[in-house]
């Protein structure tokens, strides 16, 4: 049994859609628990350094799947509450050797995201974790694919835009699409990893 977790941060909605979508795929793969958690049940640790909330369910993952939108140019300041928290977990190197991947959201169709991609790339290279790309061809180089899947070209993990609307309108369904594709990779590639460890 591969277990996947999904943390994410969502101010308005529409990352919490896509971190659904992320989760729909990641079950789609046979021999997959999963959890999808808000930042918000991950505390810092109190002042003795002791974790309260889910924490638990982070270190028992066998891969943690990160999610924020993209703010002002870089990831939400909650997400990176988040990160900061971890700071024990990295100085023990609890979560070595974990499959990890990412995602963002942003109003814009640059928004900067490709930024927050990096600060999630970098956040689990100090974890010493292992990344998962993007894995599918943006649909500008695929031609005749209606179904516009990555369609703002991303590689290192899965990105959405989204208007104004509610997230019941955005981000659109092609990015749901994707992100849905890309929470199936990381679970696929959760079960070769283990398969290869032994």
């Amino acid at each position: 049994m591969a277990k996947v977790a999904i943390v994410y941060h969502s101010g308005f909605g529409h990352t919490k859609a896509l971190a659904e979508a992320v989760e729909r795929g990641v079950r789609t793969v046979a021999g997959t628990e999963s959890w999808l958690l808000p930042v918000s049940e991950l505390p810092p640790p109190d002042k003795d350094r002791q974790f309260g909330g889910k924490w638990g369910v982070l270190d028992g993952a066998d891969a943690i799947i990160f999610g924020c939108p993209t703010y002002m140019g870089s990831i939400s300041a909650e997400f990176k509450k988040f990160m900061e928290s971890s700071s024990s977990k990295w100085f023990a190197q609890l979560w070595k050797d974990k499959v990890a991947a990412g995602f963002t959201n942003s109003g814009g169709m640059s928004g900067d995201k490709l930024n927050s991609m990096l600060d999630l790339v970098v956040f689990a290279g100090q974890h010493s974790m292992v990344w998962v790309s993007q894995g599918i061809m943006p649909s500008s180089t695929v031609p005749g694919d209606k179904r516009d899947l990555n369609r703002i070209s991303s590689w290192l993990g899965a990105m959405s835009q989204s208007g104004n609307e509610s997230p019941e309108v955005t981000p659109p369904k092609s990015d749901r699409d994707t992100a849905e594709l890309f929470g199936r990779r990381v679970a696929e590639a959760t079960h070769r990893w283990l398969r290869g460890r032994g």
